[in-house]
Formats: C-alpha cells, sequence, structure tokens
C-alpha cells in the first residue's frame, strides 16, 4: 500500500512521542532474529511511482500459532538488503544503514523499527509489523508521524508502502524527504497510530551518512509561465539527487504544473539512469507558486562522466495533494487532468568530476 504522508496536529505529537517513550521504557524489548519472505504483494499506488518489497523481518517473540505460519517461509535478509529499491540495496551491502531492532507491542500487535538509512535524498525506515490477530489494509493510515529534535517540522513529505505478507504480518519502508532545514545529525520521534486507537513510540538517533559529493549545476529556463532551476546535483553510494526548484506565476494549485515537473537522467553512451518521483512541496508567494524537492536517482558508477538532464511535465491520471492554509486549514486538492498541458523544456549537459 502506497500513502503519501499528510501533516500532523502541531501541539499534540511532541507531547505524544515523549509520554510514549517514557513509557515504552518500562515494556519489555524483544530482539530481532529469524527473517523471512513471502510470496504475496498488495499494494494501493496514489503516487506516480511506486516500488514494493515482499520482505518480513521475524521477532523472536511470537505467538505460537505466528511461529508456526513463519516457519513454513524461507529466510531472508534485512529489509532493505532484500528491498528491490537499489538506494537501500547499496546502502547495506555498504554499511551505510543503521540497525535499530526496536520492537514495541501494543494489543497484541508488535512493530519493529528495524533499520533506517538518512542520505541527500531521505531519511528511510524499514518496518517489520507482526499480529496476533488479522490486519485490514489501511491498519496504520499513512505512516508514522515524526518529530525532529522534539519540534514538528514546518514541512512533510514523503511516501508510506506496505507489503503485506499474511493477515497478520507485513513489512513496511516510510521515506521521508529531506530538506535544506533537515540536520545532518538530530534525535527523531516517531509515532505510528493503529485502527483501534493503538500507538507506538520510538526515538533513535539520526546521522547522515558522509562521502556525498556535491556538484552545481545553477541551471534555470522559463517555458511560459513556469521557472525552473537545478541549482545542483550530489552523489553518494546510496544513489544520485536532483535539487530542483520552480516559480509558476499562478495561484491556483489545481492548475499548477510546477508540482509534476519531473527529469530524465543518461549518461554519455545514453543509458538511463532510473529514478523515482521526490515529494514536492509548494507555497502560495503572492502571484505566484513556489516549489522545491529532491529528486531520487538510482547509483552511478566511476565510468559516468557526463550526464543528460532533460526536465518534462507528468500528467497525473489521478491522486492530488492537500492544501493547507496560514491558519491550518486542510483543502483536498483534485487532479483536473483537462486543465493541465505537457510543457517541452531543452535538455542540459552536467560533467562529473572525475
Amino acid at each position: 500500500m502506497k500513502k503519501p504522508l499528510e501533516e500532523f496536529p502541531e501541539d499534540q505529537v511532541v507531547a505524544a512521542i515523549r509520554t510514549g517513550i517514557d513509557r515504552a521504557k518500562n515494556q519489555p524489548k524483544h530482539s530481532h532474529s529469524n527473517k523471512t519472505k513471502g510470496r504475496r504483494k498488495i499494494i494501493y499506488a496514489l503516487s506516480s511511482v511506486a516500488a514494493i518489497f515482499g520482505i518480513l523481518v521475524g521477532s523472536s517473540y511470537y505467538s505460537p500459532a505466528l511461529a508456526s505460519s513463519l516457519s513454513q517461509i524461507p529466510i531472508i535478509g534485512s529489509v532493505f538488503g532484500d528491498s528491490d529499491l537499489m538506494t537501500l540495496q547499496q546502502a547495506q551491502k555498504n554499511g551505510l544503514t543503521s540497525e535499530v531492532g526496536e520492537t514495541q507491542t501494543v494489543n497484541g500487535i508488535s512493530v519493529t523499527l528495524d533499520e533506517l538509512l538518512f542520505d541527500q535524498n531521505n531519511i528511510t525506515l524499514g518496518l517489520f509489523i507482526e499480529s496476533e490477530k488479522e490486519l485490514t489494509d489501511f491498519y496504520f493510515g499513512a505512516g508514522m508521524d515524526f518529530t525532529i529534535n522534539g519540534k514538528n517540522p514546518p514541512f512533510a513529505s514523503g511516501t508510506y508502502d506496505e507489503s503485506v505478507i499474511s493477515p497478520t504480518t507485513r513489512t513496511a519502508i516510510q521515506e521521508i524527504n529531506v530538506t535544506e532545514n533537515t540536520p545532518e545529525q538530530f534525535e527523531m520521534g516517531l509515532i505510528l497510530y493503529g485502527e483501534s486507537g493503538e500507538e507506538w513510540y520510538f526515538s533513535v538517533p539520526v546521522e547522515k551518512i558522509s562521502d556525498i559529493q556535491t556538484i552545481p549545476v545553477h541551471h534555470t529556463q522559463t517555458v511560459e509561465n513556469l521557472t525552473i532551476n537545478v541549482p545542483e546535483i550530489s552523489i553518494s553510494q546510496t544513489g544520485l539527487s536532483l535539487s530542483y526548484t520552480g516559480t509558476e506565476m499562478e495561484t491556483d494549485f489545481e492548475l499548477a504544473r510546477g508540482q509534476n515537473v519531473e527529469f530524465t537522467i543518461t549518461d554519455q553512451n545514453g543509458n538511463k539512469i532510473e529514478g523515482t518521483s521526490g515529494g514536492v512541496i509548494g507555497e502560495l508567494v503572492s502571484d505566484r507558486i513556489e516549489f522545491k524537492s529532491n529528486k531520487p536517482f538510482d547509483p552511478i558508477d566511476s565510468s559516468v562522466t557526463e550526464l543528460t538532464i532533460t526536465p518534462h511535465v507528468v500528467i497525473p491520471e489521478s491522486g492530488g495533494g492537500v492544501e493547507i492554509d496560514k491558519d491550518g486549514n486542510e483543502k483536498e486538492i483534485p487532479v483536473k487532468e483537462m486543465s493541465l498541458e505537457p510543457i517541452e523544456f531543452e535538455s542540459f549537459k552536467v560533467k562529473i568530476p572525475q
């Protein structure tokens, strides 16, 4: 299941996390050991790119019925290492992920925060969930709310994916898009809500990976009423990141195309660098809308000496967004398919220092 992260209550989350962490400290903790893989995958995609994986990370704390069912599934590695995402595979392979392995059990449902990764694109969290009873499809809503050093971030975007292994077991990957305001090292508070009112709390130190190469680009072009700017790209062992900002002379989010700008990247030999659609933040400023986003792509190797980057607008077929005014009131933004027209941009090249 893939659901966009939503804004959360400003005053309630920090206090809830702190209270929950104190409560969790008095609960027994269970380390994880057996790791297994399932075959059945269920996904509901609400964004333009969906990546799923059927990974099950087990815990040494099972009910007898659950242990019996898990014994039929072959053992595998970690959530990240066995995912279908090259970024997470490379991070696991190169020892860049942080293992957590903390489990909180509420109302017969155990949630394990297995591992995390903080690179130039996202803070990525891997979860394993096991329950004594059957879980409904959207039992955990849109994923975890979070704080940074005890405070709510002003904006949050990202995705939450689940893979259903059985009616009582599933894994989840949550990606939180990194912004320029995200510190490189901080304490993250996490809270996950269950359909029946359950709350799971975690607190974990987070530190950005090192050895990130930043390459200035400063490419700007304007087509019709939309100006796009790519100030830089960054490269690490986990992938490539393209920084994007846009300004559109438009005041209606439903008609804005800047939020749908994506990029195709190929190397000097014409090989495409695969990527996914990063979350986009848009803000109404006077008579225009300003956008910003980080676009994540697969890792590149030392043989790549030049990149050709082509901006384009992806016209969504479904979905939408949420508009939040200065008072915190939310308004659903549907997609006006017939109102959005494509835009043709010029390609540009970026040399990769060797």
